[in-house]
């Protein structure tokens, strides 16, 4: 049982075992076959109004994790699958953006491990 996070664009690797795209919009310059993605969960992202308020500002870190928290109690059916797979084997939250440390895809993780604790 492991969560990780990588960038799309790194190398796809067997330790990654599901691999989810955990973004809204689809990356940039990615084909679907060179994604090597098993799920793509748009809904699990942050909402279009709260992405773009944060914009990877590491100063709205706090209060942009808070409100993601909350929207993630929300869609409580999304977050039961992710831990679900979580449980059965290693799942990598796949994301895009290249701010590698203030991320929703970290932000999930986070939130994710927490709820495995409980």
């Amino acid at each position: 049982m492991a969560i990780r996070t990588k960038r799309i664009y790194e190398k796809v690797s067997k330790e990654d075992g599901i691999r989810i795209l955990v973004d809204r919009l689809w990356p940039r310059g990615v084909s679907k076959k060179d994604a090597h993605l098993d799920v793509w969960l748009r809904d699990i992202a942050p909402s279009t109004e709260l992405r773009a308020w944060f914009n990877h500002d590491p100063s709205k870190w706090n209060k942009f994790r808070s409100s993601y928290f909350a929207e993630l109690d929300k869609n409580s059916q999304l977050t039961t699958q992710l831990l679900q797979k979580a449980k059965d084997g290693t799942i990598t939250l796949v994301f895009s953006a290249k701010e590698e440390k203030f991320n929703n895809a970290v932000a999930l993780k986070e939130y994710l491990e927490e709820k495995l604790k409980t």
